[in-house]
């Protein structure tokens, strides 16, 4: 339960190696957290020990983003462990290659599975029992990359522009249930994920990610662009024609 400050007790991070999503729970981790949840497909690689505070309870818990059928499960144990579950932050995904996914069909698929599939039946449990709580906040990764698809990355993309309408149409039907839903939209941060890629403009850190995210849930903000100038970008960018688009130096 979040205490008379709005600050969360309890806090789930799914993704519990994401850079950007360890960044964010730094932001939120106030001294009255009690306890906060590292979910992820490697658990010996969650590091822990970042977190660790007195009055801090580092729990780390193995998820799988793909393994649709075990979200639920994984979801209600932790409220039967931990009591209401303040916010969850969905901060899992894969990149990827689009020259490997050209002619990699099935990995391409898997991918996508991850990063939209395995969101939506996780961000639908979660919320789910949110609302039966009658509070909660969920924080969901997106990407600009989803805002306009390119060329150079158009799975990753298409995958974060499933996610990023399927995140906004979420928050909308929790109108009035106590329970918010935030989508976060960075560009291009420099993180493992990106390291070797040629940066682009308005790049920015995971560290300012999360300071901006935790700063847009406590004004109310349904959606966040990190850093801010990235909306007006893409106001321009979402009506260039095609033709012109497919020659911008973007892909």
């Amino acid at each position: 339960m979040q205490n008379a400050l709005h600050e969360p007790q309890t806090i789930v991070l799914l993704g519990g190696t994401s850079e950007i999503g360890r960044a964010i729970v730094d932001e939120l981790v106030s001294a009255s957290a009690r306890t906060l949840v590292l979910a992820c497909r490697r658990p010996d690689e969650a590091n822990p020990e970042h977190f660790a505070r007195d009055g801090l309870d580092v729990v780390v818990e193995a998820f799988d983003a793909a393994d649709t059928e075990t979200h639920e499960a994984l979801a209600y144990r932790l409220a039967a462990d931990y009591g209401d579950l303040d916010v969850v932050v969905v901060a899992f995904g894969v990149l990827g290659d689009q020259a490997d996914f050209d002619q990699d069909p099935q990995a391409a698929a898997e991918a996508v599975h991850v990063n939209y599939t395995g969101a939506v039946t996780a961000s639908l449990t979660f919320t789910r029992l949110m609302r039966r709580q009658g509070h909660g906040h969920l924080v969901v990764l997106s990407s600009v990359a989803g805002e306009r698809v390119r060329a150079a990355n158009f799975v990753y993309g298409s995958s974060k522009a499933g996610l990023d309408a399927f995140a906004q149409g979420l928050g909308d039907s929790l109108a009035g249930s106590g329970v918010r839903v935030t989508v976060v939209r960075p560009g291009f941060v420099h993180s493992r994920m990106t390291r070797g890629m040629k940066s682009a403009p308005f790049a920015t850190t995971p560290r300012v990610v999360g300071e901006l995210t935790v700063a847009g849930m406590r004004k109310g903000r349904h959606t966040v662009w990190t850093p801010g100038i990235l909306r007006y970008v893409f106001i321009v960018l979402r009506h260039v024609p095609r033709p012109v688009f497919r020659r911008l130096p973007l892909s």
